[in-house]
């Protein structure tokens, strides 16, 4: 039988996840964007774009080379970062804070799918984002595969090994007196 008020507080968890997932994914994705500007001495600013930001830049400062490596600094960063959350999901599902294990199940799933999702499916649709930078550093179609199949092993290591990792986290304190 469920508590009073156990409802409520699962849905705020997910809602505190998810916001953290958007506000960490931010950091990582436009902080590896905004690092490499600055090592190449070409940042402007940061815009704020509706729900948003991005790393403005002085393209005119950087060779075609640089301009890719800038685009695919946040969507490796992410990466990077997912798969390292992804080998630490058991140590994180050990932590007794409910709000602090919804934030790591939502961080990883974003830090895993995002970036190879928009790269390999959706980047055609919204204006190409860093897909414009990345083909100056190979053609777009390997891109795409290549991102589409981290967007498949990423899928894959959120089936086999997060959504398990984590289920079973929140059944033993859901069962828990």
């Amino acid at each position: 039988m469920k508590k009073a008020g156990e409802g409520t507080a699962r849905r705020l968890r997910q809602y505190a996840g998810i916001g953290a997932a958007v506000l960490i994914y931010y950091l990582v994705h436009e902080g590896a964007h905004l690092a490499y500007a600055l090592c190449a001495g070409a940042y402007k600013e940061v815009l704020v774009l509706g729900p948003g930001m991005q790393v403005d830049i002085y393209a005119d400062r950087m060779s075609s080379r640089q301009l890719g490596l800038f685009c695919l600094a946040g969507p490796a960063a992410t990466q990077v970062c997912g798969w390292c959350l992804t080998a630490a999901a058991e140590g994180i599902c050990r932590i007794k804070s409910g709000l602090l294990r919804s934030c790591g199940y939502y961080v990883t799933m974003a830090m895993l799918l995002l970036d190879p999702l928009y790269m390999s499916l959706l980047c055609g649709f919204f204006g190409g984002g860093d897909m414009n930078g990345v083909r100056l550093l190979m053609p777009e179609g390997a891109a795409r595969a290549l991102f589409g199949g981290l967007l498949i092993a990423g899928g894959a290591a959120f089936m086999r090994r997060i959504l398990p990792v984590y289920t079973s986290s929140f059944r033993k304190e859901n069962a828990a007196p």
